[in-house]
């Protein structure tokens, strides 16, 4: 099974969630740790995530972002 396929039906990786937010691995961490992040653990203790959550992760950042803009104007 080649990588992609793995990593496509177990979800990313917490290095591989960093790449597709933009941000470092530590910060992906920081936010799964703190909640704001939600993903799951493999039985190995590995963090996963789906793109659809990454995804609503940065919806959900922008969208709090035109809410304080608006509150403050």
């Amino acid at each position: 099974m080649s990588p992609n396929r793995a990593s496509s039906r177990l979800g990313l990786s917490t290095s591989e969630a960093a790449r597709h937010l933009g941000v470092s691995l530590s910060t992906v961490r920081r936010w799964s740790d703190s909640g704001h992040l939600v993903g799951y653990r493999t039985p190995g203790g590995q963090r996963r995530f789906t793109v659809e959550q990454l995804d609503e992760f940065l919806a959900s950042l922008s969208s709090s972002g035109e809410r304080r803009r608006q509150s403050v104007a």
